[in-house]
């Protein structure tokens, strides 16, 4: 294992056609991402050229193929890998295309590679778009999926991190109807577990956590839904607390995230993708950090989207991105608890 001191941090450049490019000329050129981490942004080199030219951003920083990347070497200083993935002339700025979402494919394959190999100690995520990886015929609807899928994890959850709120999701990127045939006392028992042990890591003690219902009321006594508190989420519950874990629940959805419920937790298990998201993005829309757990490696990401609305017009907030920084770098392996680099501890 090679002894740095620093993370060296994997970045992938998401879709060509979103915020991603000029997020990461912008923020991994910053003396404060330099100060905690040595950044490896995997792209095309003529896609940040281009941010470059246009002003949005700056690289002025050593550069290779992948095909020298892959060879070895360690980096001293912030890379950029060329993936060579995306041909001039096929596609716009703010646009949906296959060769988009093939191209952020590419780039979030040999950053997980690199991680496997060792060469990379985490890895963090600018924003892909659905449709584009689609297009693309990727057979996966996002960065959980593919990573999960890479990497061959038996179990993984999508957290949402932030110093206003945390919360788990039990199902991810399913339609409303699908949810309940999502569930099961195993499934939820495995998003308590690993929210519980990323917590403890993130925050230095035990978490407080709590379980919210699917259904209004929490079910209100199997009065609303189909008994999913009563047949999954309550034994889950009490098998985490036979385990140790400090859990409550399930929690009526409505008031889970109120005032004073978020002063009595650390984070919220949520048993859908809005569930969780809607209180999150209320409390940490620009500082938000997705988190992959259960990966054998560290994966963190942004928590918006390819914002083609604004995308290529400098118009991008990098608050989120250098959170999923200071995240990836602080869960590095080996790198835990370290005080001794600025902007982590």
């Amino acid at each position: 294992m090679v002894m740095r001191s620093k993370p060296v941090l994997a970045v992938t450049l998401g879709d060509p056609a979103g915020v991603g490019p000029e997020l990461a000329a912008r923020v991994l050129g910053s003396p404060a991402v330099q100060a905690m981490c040595v950044p490896v942004l995997f792209g095309d080199a003529w896609v940040v050229d281009e941010v470059m030219e246009r002003g949005l951003g700056r690289w002025p920083f050593e550069r290779v193929s992948w095909e020298d990347w892959e060879a070895g070497g360690e980096p001293h200083g912030p890379l950029l890998v060329d993936c060579a993935a995306l041909d001039r002339g096929s596609w716009q700025p703010g646009r949906v295309s296959a060769a988009c979402g093939r191209a952020a494919y590419v780039y979030i394959e040999r950053a997980i590679a690199s991680a496997q190999a060792g060469r990379v100690d985490a890895v963090v995520t600018l924003p892909v778009h659905k449709a584009a990886l689609r297009q693309a015929g990727v057979p996966y609807p996002g960065h959980t999926e593919i990573f999960t899928a890479l990497t061959g994890a038996r179990r993984t959850c999508m957290m949402l991190y932030s110093e206003a709120l945390t919360v788990s999701l039990v199902t991810t990127h399913v339609g409303y109807a699908e949810v309940p045939g999502q569930l099961s006392v195993e499934r939820i028992l495995d998003v308590i577990e690993l929210t519980g042990t990323a917590c403890h890591r993130l925050q230095g003690r035990a978490p407080r956590l709590a379980v919210c219902g699917l259904n209004p009321h929490a079910g209100e006594g199997g009065l609303f839904g189909q008994g999913e508190e009563e047949r999954f989420i309550r034994p889950a519950i009490a098998a985490a607390r036979a385990r140790g874990w400090t859990v409550e629940g399930p929690l009526p959805p409505d008031t889970a995230f109120v005032p004073f419920q978020r002063e009595r937790f650390d984070a919220w298990v949520t048993m859908y993708h809005d569930q969780g998201h809607i209180p999150f993005k209320m409390l940490a829309f620009d500082t938000g950090v997705n988190i992959t757990l259960g990966l054998p490696i560290v994966r963190t990401s942004v928590d918006h989207g390819t914002a083609f609305d604004i995308a290529w017009q400098g118009r991008a907030r990098g608050q989120s991105f250098l959170a999923a920084l200071r995240a990836a770098a602080r869960l590095a392996p080996g790198f835990e608890g370290r005080s001794d680099r600025p902007g982590v501890a």
